[in-house]
């Protein structure tokens, strides 16, 4: 069984990058008055509180979120996103993907959300209570093969893996090639580490190698939160990126070489 709980990591510098581009490419995507799928393969517990005491030792929040919050101003969708979530359970809590997602769907719109740790499945499914989503305790990507193409067919994916498994930076290319296939008119949103290591170039060289449709590669850097660790910025290769997500990125790129 995995290990992965990101609560350690909740509200760090690469959820900032992932979900100020996830919560701009809904936006735009409620717009148009068509209903659509929301997938996430690796969903997490979907809601978190950055005063437990996995995130204070940490300090990812601390220097993520907590120092970054004001990048993001009231019209911003992630802004809303945290707005909502602290609203309903207090200043301290931090929505994960499934919940800024949530956030900002709309009745009619529909939310598959995979999650194979027994215990984060079941936080998952408490924290979804009510909003209509279903919660598989199974592995994301054979949730994504059996679903897609979803229904409604307009959509976007998360593929948020934790990367314990090495083997998935080898797999991922291939699996995001089929589903683009199933699914040519979803959009298919990676996020990766960018580690000292290298490990995530023969992935993205594979993944570009494919020629897939509208792709928006975007990666920003930050310091190592502790001594030896590895993970050095985060990135995103979406598929069929959204009309203005270009845009947004070349903000977040700026916000985050002006700091870091």
């Amino acid at each position: 069984m995995l290990s992965y709980q990101h609560i350690y990591h909740a509200g760090n510098l690469a959820d900032v990058q992932k979900h100020a581009l996830l919560s701009v490419a809904l936006d735009y995507m409620t717009r148009k008055d068509k209903p659509l799928s929301y997938l996430e393969t690796h969903a997490g517990r979907g809601l978190y509180q950055l005063d437990a005491e996995e995130a204070v030792k940490t300090g990812e929040a601390e220097a993520g979120i907590s120092a970054v919050g004001d990048w993001f101003d009231a019209e911003h969708p992630y802004r809303k996103s945290l707005d909502a979530v602290r609203t309903n359970y207090g200043e301290a809590a931090y929505p994960g993907s499934p919940m800024v997602a949530e956030a900002l769907l709309r009745r009619g719109d529909k939310m598959h959300l995979a999650e194979l740790h027994p215990q984060e499945s079941e936080a998952l499914s408490g924290a979804m209570m009510g909003s209509g989503a279903k919660v598989y305790e199974k592995d994301g990507f054979q949730m994504a093969q059996s679903i897609c193409p979803p229904d409604p067919r307009r959509g976007l994916m998360l593929i948020d893996p934790s990367y314990e498994i090495k083997s998935d930076y080898e797999t991922l290319p291939k699996f995001i090639g089929q589903l683009h296939r199933k699914w040519n008119v979803g959009v298919i949103a990676l996020w990766y580490p960018i580690l000292t290591s290298g490990a995530h170039k023969p992935m993205l060289a594979a993944l570009e190698a494919q020629n897939l449709p509208k792709v928006l590669r975007h990666e920003v850097r930050f310091p190592p939160m502790r001594e030896g660790h590895r993970m050095v910025g985060s990135g995103m290769f979406i598929v069929n990126a959204p009309y203005g997500l270009e845009d947004e990125a070349k903000r977040l790129s700026g916000l985050f070489s002006s700091v870091f």
